[in-house]
């Protein structure tokens, strides 16, 4: 216990002294320890892409504030942290710099290191890890070799965005108006092997298991469920005589489509199928127009965002195939919005009942015709209505099937197309393949040798890990590796001959699919799992960005069924609970110039003008005295100019501050708009702890008596208000801590702190309250500020370590009351209060109100007709 508590509150000196003490004591390593319950905490690994922004301070925040809760309450806790560390923007960089990527991540992860530890955050460093080092990596090539055993990887062909002038595969979204987003080169489409993980193999399991994630946010869940996408319809055949430069019938003279909606067959008016189609392929032979509409479908974007609000466009082919239940002839289009990679690169368009088609058709004044009739409502091609689409309705202008409802409409012309030989019913799946290969250099090496007689080899085991030069300095003209010889040349592992490796490298979502396993599996140099992640494992408490919801997840839960299927764990799903956290929020400023374009700037170069409200209505730029536009809140963003950077945030407030901040403004899940008021009025909250903290060391503790009463006496009733009120916010914050709704928590911090500055301190008795007030507002504080809560928990004689502590829990003694006001009306108004016995029944409530000085004010000599009692709240006298 210090003698002298500081007198003014030394963020810099506090946080020093807590960190050392926490490094000196390895207060946070993590070791499996049967006797206690486990928890688990991760928070998704960053990129180290040079500087953690507000966002990752949130993101950790949140789990360390649930990582130290816990383990004042008595679990095993591990908070483990590494680093996703390959990947595309290393390379870019690398170009920029002329340096190795190896060497622009490890400083990165150097800086960052720094900035997380600066944060005090409860993290066992002991089990760090970067997915870029051989360590790690060579358990990604490992598993895939068990993989290509099983069947579940496999090669083949992909399609792929290639870049001219780089001479490298470019994703979806580095392709911008169809060209490369560096180069600006028209980007063409290839096909090149690759590698494929079957995931479809799973899409049952993972659509089921989804049922089993209870605690994870409903519409996370609902995401996973629509990207895997299980659709019960029916495929069927358009015949067709169209041939192919030697005679035969392209596809065998049929165009299969998927549908789910076979009831609306009948109103079919035209076919679309993909640029990649054989039948586009075939119609573009002697049509120009066609073939360069088909090269510009080519080289646009595949992502599913992009497709739905793209704008839809085709052409006609000039081909007809057959509907096969009327015989008609229906018209074949090459439409932009049609994927060849889902299905059968081919869809049957109703535009009476789907939106999409509707617009096409309105587009390129195509026929319309309604087969659906829901009620009596009303049909217009003029515009889409939302009861077009709907499945309530019954079939009309479809012959034999007329009258008939969806479910029996579906049933009979599925009936029919089977007995034609040209259709079935089919459960079909939205999920595809994951295709792993990336013709990049920065990313786990994919573990083949090609040998001119033996083929594609699997490296052996022995020769794990494929280690990737770490000294190659990328230069734009496609991946390095291509022209290193040190790590093409190798022998076949078969025949001993002269071979080549392979030089396409793992996607980064690999690295990222298992990495909570390895952290429960640290050193372990012979097995990617051991009997430890058994115990840690899964984890209980996962967050990070909704950006991730869909692909990391899946992969994750797929990559974990994999592992189970090979004895490797457990478990079956890899996080039992999920939270993801909203985004940091900050003003936008920019000026629009016919020469630079726009212009951002920072929110420091800014001076607001502000209505009288308070409202900001308008900007002008420090610099020049101009005005700027006022863009309202957006995420904070480098390009944007509108960062926070937290390291100026900690040496001018504080790492406690920027916590407390960031767990007080806004409820986990939901966006945190940046207020600089906000930091100036966290920090004044701490200040006046630290303040307390003082009156208590100066004022209070030599007050406190050798032999401590409060456990038996009878307290006053400013004593009993006070204690009382400190429980019951000690009561709503632990209820608040277990929803994980931290900004209430730190209102009843702040709530405890105001009782606390007004309690009397004239008496021992009086001392021992506020040492057990001040106590439980430490603790509860704690987890957010642990910093300013560690020194004046030492200092103040409550004990060594304040994680050590027990967390409280509210006393019912310290709930009760002798006496509860309530509110006294007279004919429905409120006119004042009374107090009562907390155990009075109605009648005593009743002769109370009534003889209370206020009810014969305000009856004026009337007799009481009624005397309504609401417990616990008020009186009302009807007179």
């Amino acid at each position: 216990m210090q003698e002298n508590l500081s007198s003014h509150y030394d963020h810099t000196a506090t946080e020093k002294t807590s960190q050392q003490h926490w490094e000196r004591t390895e207060a946070f390593k993590a070791v499996e320890d049967a006797t206690k319950p486990k928890y688990y905490c991760l928070s998704m690994f960053p990129y180290p892409s040079g500087k953690l922004h507000m966002g990752h301070v949130r993101n950790y925040t949140i789990g360390d504030v649930l990582t130290r809760f816990h383990k004042m309450r008595g679990f095993n806790v591990m908070q483990p942290m590494g680093w996703d560390a390959f990947g595309l923007p290393a390379e870019n960089a690398a170009i920029a710099n002329k340096v190795p990527p190896a060497k622009w991540t490890f400083d990165n992860i150097d800086y960052m290191k720094g900035q997380l530890k600066s944060l005090g955050f409860a993290i066992d460093w002991s089990r760090e890890l970067a997915t870029c080092t051989p360590e790690y990596y060579k358990w990604n090539q490992w598993l895939f070799l068990r993989m290509l055993e099983k069947g579940i990887a496999y090669p083949k062909t992909q399609v792929v965005n290639w870049d001219p002038v780089d001479m490298t595969v470019l994703a979806n979204e580095q392709v911008i108006d169809g060209r490369g987003w560096r180069t600006g080169a028209v980007v063409e489409k290839r096909e090149i092997p690759g590698y494929y993980l079957a995931i479809t193999q799973y899409a049952e399991e993972l659509l089921g298991d989804l049922d089993t994630l209870e605690n994870w946010p409903e519409r996370v869940r609902l995401m996973q469920a629509n990207w895997i996408g299980k659709s019960t319809g029916v495929r069927f055949a358009f015949p067709h005589d169209i041939k192919d430069e030697s005679g035969a019938l392209i596809g065998d003279g049929k165009l299969w489509v998927f549908t789910t909606r076979a009831d609306t067959i009948m109103g079919v008016t035209f076919c679309a199928v993909a640029a990649e189609h054989p039948l586009a392929t075939h119609a573009a032979q002697n049509n120009p127009e066609l073939a360069a509409f088909i090269a510009k479908c080519k080289s646009g974007s595949v992502m599913e965002a992009d497709m739905a609000t793209m704008e839809k466009e085709g052409l006609r082919t000039g081909l007809f195939v057959t509907h096969p239940l009327t015989g008609e002839q229906v018209e074949v289009w090459v439409g932009n919005y049609v994927l060849m990679s889902y299905g059968d690169g081919a869809v049957m368009a109703v535009p009476a009942h789907d939106e999409r088609d509707f617009g096409f058709a309105k587009k390129y004044d195509l026929p319309i015709k309604q087969v659906i009739a829901v009620g009596d409502k009303s049909f217009s091609t003029d515009a889409w209505q939302e009861w077009y689409g709907s499945k309530e309705g019954q079939t009309i202008n479809s012959g034999k099937y007329d009258g008939l409802g969806y479910a029996a409409a579906v049933d009979a012309i599925a009936d029919d197309l089977v007995a034609k030989n040209i259709g079935e019913k089919k459960t079909q799946w939205r999920l595809r393949d994951w295709g792993i290969s990336r013709q990049r250099y920065w990313g786990c090496p994919i573990p083949i040798i090609h040998c001119a007689d033996c083929g594609s080899v699997p490296v052996p085991d022995d020769q794990l890990p494929v280690v990737l030069p770490t000294d190659c300095v990328p230069d734009g003209s496609g991946n390095p590796l291509n022209k290193l010889s040190s790590f093409l040349d190798c022998a076949c592992p078969k025949c001993g001959k002269p071979a080549r490796r392979e030089t396409d490298t793992m996607d980064t979502f690999v690295d990222s699919s298992w990495y909570y396993a390895r952290f429960a599996t640290p050193g372990n140099d012979k097995a990617m799992a051991d009997e430890r992640a058994d115990y840690w494992m899964p984890v209980d408490q996962y967050i990070g960005g909704i950006e991730h919801a869909i692909l990391h997840l899946l992969y994750s839960r797929f990559w974990t069924k994999v592992m189970g299927d090979l004895g490797l764990v457990k478990y079956r799903e890899p996080f039992k609970r999920l939270l993801t956290q909203g985004m940091v929020l900050n003003h936008l400023f920019s000026r629009r110039s016919d020469k630079t374009g726009i212009e951002w700037f920072a929110p420091e170069e800014i001076d607001l003008i502000k209505d009288e409200a308070g409202r900001v209505t308008g900007a002008t730029a420090k610099r020049d005295g101009n005005p700027v536009d006022y863009g309202g809140y957006g995420t904070m963003s480098k390009s944007k100019r509108n960062g926070v950077d937290p390291n100026a945030m900690i040496e001018q407030y504080g790492a406690d501050t920027s916590r407390f901040f960031m767990m007080f403004t806004a409820p986990p899940e939901q966006t945190l708009e940046w207020s600089d008021a906000g930091i100036e009025g966290s920090y004044r909250f701490l200040k006046r702890v630290w303040a307390f903290g003082n009156v208590f060391a100066n004022e209070v503790r030599s007050k406190l008596p050798a032999q401590r009463e409060l456990a038996t006496a009878k307290l006053p009733d400013n004593l009993a208000t006070l204690r009382r009120e400190i429980h019951l916010n000690l009561k709503q914050a632990n209820y608040d801590l277990g929803k994980q709704q931290f900004n209430t928590v730190a209102s009843s911090c702040m709530k405890m702190l105001n009782a606390l500055e007004k309690a009397p301190r004239d008496s021992s008795l009086a001392a021992e309250v506020i040492e057990e007030c001040f106590g439980i507002l430490l603790r509860v504080l704690s987890p957010i500020t642990p910093h300013i809560t560690h020194v004046l928990w030492a200092d103040l004689g409550y004990g060594d370590d304040i994680l050590q502590a027990t967390w409280p829990e509210p006393l019912e003694a310290a709930l009760v009351q002798d006496e509860i006001e309530l509110v006294l009306q007279v004919l429905g108004k409120t006119r004042g209060s009374i107090k009562v016995p907390a155990g009075a029944d109605n009648k005593a409530i009743e002769a109370i109100a009534l003889a209370s000085e206020v009810a014969v004010k305000f009856m004026e000599g009337k007799p009481a007709k009624k005397v309504i009692v609401v417990p616990g709240r008020l009186v009302n006298i009807v007179c």
